[in-house]
């Protein structure tokens, strides 16, 4: 077994360095995972690459490894576990949440307010390294149908919209609206199409994330942000909006689109983090009967079951995987992120 590892980690300066670590040794209920695929978030670049704005649950420990979307593969086991043992394939779910408080208990570790709480890839060594120690509360079983580049992308993008999209409700009898195209909206259209929407509808400003979207076959169509937007989406709708409506932009524009395409008693999901929205309460919301639901990543047993569905409807989130790197290009794998000219970043790990 190898006793060193490299990592990248992000000094916040938009650069990355690599490192050497010490391969860890897993101690009562933990594993140690060789990882094979690590894909990049949008609140790494938000929060950490280009400089240390994260606070509390976002705010990251300098010189620890990043990535908080890892998957790979049980390679040595501690002592204690009770359900996966080595060779099992796995994702983890990037926050280690206590394990013992109300939100914990629920399956919600995002929420957890204990000062156990650490978070892969801000407080503890993350993804982006040879290997990833974890607890094995943490983990979720990757089925063999699934690539590893899908299974990195389940804990914090898929199963954000997915969650959001339980919260809201997705049926054949819905259009639905997703402002922002990046990873997560592009996410959000998937997994929409597959709970049966009648009307995929997103708004962009990215040329690459609209062509994308479209070469993708994931909405029927793709608007950029402008005077007549609002107009273009009623027009397409008959007048009256969508019935959901998916906030992935941050943005207060878009945010305002999402909020004012939505028909009456329609529901809308904010997912995109940051930023601020202005609206006029009585017209925007109350007069119409409107819902705006806030929704932060996903619950283990949310992520479990979405995994089953993603088999269940043969969906990949590996295609939105436009490009992949080895951990030796991991600056360039970030810097093309921060671009936004690109889907999902992958780095990924051969033998």
């Amino acid at each position: 077994m190898v006793t060193k590892m490299r990592a990248a980690i992000l000094p916040g300066n938009s650069t990355v360095e690599l490192k050497d670590f010490e391969v860890p040794k897993p101690g009562h209920g933990e594993v140690l995972i060789k990882t094979r695929a690590t894909t990049i978030c949008g609140s790494d670049i938000r929060c950490i690459y280009r400089e240390h704005v994260g606070k509390g649950p976002e705010g990251y420990i300098p010189g620890m490894a990043a990535g908080h979307e890892p998957c790979g593969e049980i390679v040595e086991e501690g002592e204690g576990l009770r359900r996966f043992k080595k060779g099992d394939r796995v994702i983890v779910y990037h926050i280690s949440g206590c394990g013992v408080c109300n939100d914990c208990r629920r399956g919600y570790y995002i929420s957890c307010k204990s000062k156990y709480r650490r978070a892969y890839g801000w407080q503890r060594n993350g993804g982006m390294a040879e290997y990833i120690l974890a607890e094995e509360k943490d983990l979720i079983a990757l089925p063999d149908e699934l690539t590893f580049k899908d299974g990195a992308q389940v804990a914090c993008g898929f199963g954000t919209v997915y969650e959001a999209l339980q919260k809201i409700g997705v049926c054949g009898d819905h259009a639905v609206l997703v402002t922002g195209l990046g990873p997560v909206g592009l996410a959000a259209l998937m997994l929409a199409k597959a709970m049966g929407a009648e009307k995929l509808i997103g708004v962009e400003m990215n040329d690459y994330r609209i062509k994308l979207a479209k070469d993708l076959g994931l909405a029927d169509y793709v608007f950029k942000p402008g005077d007549d937007t609002l107009k273009q989406i009623l027009d397409v709708t008959g007048g009256y909006g969508c019935e959901r409506a998916v906030d992935c932009s941050a943005n207060d524009a878009g945010r305002q689109l999402a909020i004012r395409a939505t028909r009456q008693w329609g529901k809308i999901a904010f997912v995109g983090e940051g930023g601020t929205v202005n609206f006029n309460p009585s017209p925007d919301i109350i007069h119409d009967q409107k819902t705006i639901y806030g929704s932060w990543v996903t619950s283990l047993w949310l992520m479990e079951e979405l995994v089953e569905r993603l088999v269940r409807w043969n969906i990949h989130p590996e295609d939105l995987v436009t490009h992949e790197f080895p951990l030796e290009q991991a600056g360039e794998a970030y810097r093309l992120m921060a671009s936004g000219n690109c889907g999902k970043v992958a780095v990924v790990f051969n033998d």
